[in-house]
């Protein structure tokens, strides 16, 4: 008799909110939680807690509501072999609204992570806090956001909004690690459209609100944007096999057929003659990298600077590197803050941090003054500064002024530093440092003196010699050894031990 009831219970958890529900959820276009559950996991290897909980609200109505499970599906399984724990919020019950015990079974799966050394993945569907709960429904949340900030930089936190995602929801997924966005059918906002037109009169849609794109490209609070759900649960495979299980373990190393040595001739000739002519820094990347792969995260966001995921003789890193096709690679306030959050995930998870550095200076303008410039800049130079990881830096063209600085040059602890025979180290350009230098010989002057002195410039100042002399460059390479020298500088950091003062923690300029 047990068991006949024991399977009634978990077939009404599978069910969810009903067989009805789910066909509307599904003609929406969107995988249910236990789809979802199943294409995350390694095949068979999933195992549900607390399938039979059900909520303990018995107002307005809700004692003759109840579902085995309250709404979210939560346990373990592995990924690729390793352990990971995830919470998939299901919106055919109760529009995945969070209730007290909703809650609490996130918050046991998060506990259980933190304590077993694994990720933590939430796959988040939710129309808000329940709110026939009340205050319970919000301390939930407010357990959810401490746990949130416990496992920060302890063990790697993905969400993945999957559906709606308002109200105080959104600083879950905002405090984790990165944040991946299904297009057309997810959407992140503290204030609804009905609640922006009536406060401040301002006519919009959920889409324009917050929908995927407007937070990749927009916001940069998300840092990925795909097609669907299934994509979505792939791409939370691949991004967990670039990062360790925690913050005490290193990244996994994969196997790779990519020849260590492999030079390619093609990389002498990418930086054009012509100092102000751009190119694209992808083609460096992925020329150098295991077999041109290249996960390049925050893709839509401040795209004058690149940061992602690669492998190096299949060791897992860090990319940063400034884009010249796009602002002419200057730092803005955007790449600035974009490219510190990354350095710091890096760090974090002990993932070295190469650095393709092509930077004339920081964004000059009022805008960008008044935005806070100084403070997004000191960010970035915050992060690489405290960063203990293995760092390594190339330059292949301009490092300007204070911007050369922050770029993860030697000065800030950097392992190894290397320049290509075209890289420009200087205060600033030589066409703006002649104008000074010289501003009352080139008054009346004639072009050709003036090209004259920006040539005497460049030459006695702008190159990698000067700074390669006073031993800031360990090494000027040829462009077709940046993969070989990147490898077998790694390898020579494999036993790396840096520590910084003593501390409670920093005060980053926030």
């Amino acid at each position: 008799m047990e068991h006949k009831r024991l399977d009634e219970l978990e077939r009404l958890a599978e069910l969810g909110g009903g067989a009805e529900r789910l066909r509307r959820h599904r003609a929406a276009g969107k995988l249910t939680a236990r789809e979802r559950v199943d294409l995350l996991f390694d095949p068979g290897t999933f195992e549900e807690l607390d399938k039979l909980v059900t909520h303990r609200c018995r107002d307005f109505g809700m004692a003759d509501e109840v579902v085995p499970g309250d709404g979210v599906v939560a346990g373990h399984g592995r990924v690729d072999g390793r352990p990971v724990y995830a919470f998939a919020q299901d919106f055919t019950v109760f529009g995945g609204s969070l209730s007290e015990t909703n809650a609490a079974k996130i918050v046991k799966v998060m506990d259980l992570a933190m304590t077993m050394g694994a990720p933590i993945v939430g796959l988040n569907d939710s129309g808000g806090a329940r709110i026939q709960e009340g205050v319970l429904s919000l301390a939930g949340y407010a357990d959810i956001f401490l746990r949130n900030t416990l496992a920060s930089g302890v063990v790697p936190q993905i969400s993945a909004i999957m559906g709606p995602c308002a109200g105080g929801a959104v600083y879950s997924p905002a405090i984790t690690d990165f944040n991946i966005m299904v297009e057309g059918t997810s959407y992140m906002f503290v204030t609804g459209p009905d609640v922006i037109k009536t406060v401040t009169h301002e006519d919009v849609t959920k889409e324009v609100l917050g929908g995927a794109m407007t937070h990749n490209a927009t916001s940069g609070v998300a840092h990925f944007a795909v097609a669907d759900d299934r994509a979505c649960l792939q791409l939370i495979r691949e991004l967990l096999s670039y990062l360790p299980s925690n913050n005490l373990d290193d990244p996994p190393r994969l196997a790779t057929a990519d020849p260590i040595d492999r030079e390619d001739p093609a990389l002498d000739d990418l930086v054009p003659a012509q100092p102000n002519q751009p190119y694209d820094m992808h083609d460096l990347v992925r020329t150098a990298v295991d077999d041109g792969a290249f996960l390049e995260v925050h893709r839509h966001y401040a795209q004058n600077l690149i940061v992602g995921f690669a492998r190096l003789g299949g060791r897992s890193v860090g990319i940063v590197a400034n884009q010249p096709a796009v602002l002419a690679g200057c730092l803005d306030i955007d790449a600035s803050v974009k490219g510190a959050r990354f350095v710091r995930v890096c760090d974090a998870f002990n993932i070295p941090l190469i650095t393709f550095e092509d930077v004339p200076g920081f964004l000059p303008g009022v805008r960008q003054e008044h935005g806070g410039i100084i403070r997004a800049g000191a960010k970035l130079l915050y992060a690489f500064a405290e960063a203990t990881v293995p760092k390594i830096t190339v330059i292949t063209r301009k490092a300007y002024g204070g911007a050369y600085c922050v770029m993860a040059s030697k000065h800030l602890r950097t392992d190894f530093n290397y320049a290509y025979p075209t890289a420009e180290i200087a205060v600033m350009g030589p066409e703006g440092a002649v104008n000074i230098l010289y501003r009352h010989e080139l008054r009346d002057a004639d072009p050709a003196t003036r090209a004259k002195r920006v040539a005497e410039f460049r030459e006695k100042f702008a190159n990698p010699f000067i700074a390669a002399s006073r031993g800031f460059i360990d090494e000027i390479i040829p462009p077709r050894l940046t993969r070989s020298k990147l490898i077998a500088a790694l390898a020579s950091c494999d036993n790396k031990r840096a520590k910084s003062p003593a501390k409670k923690h920093g005060n980053i300029p926030l």
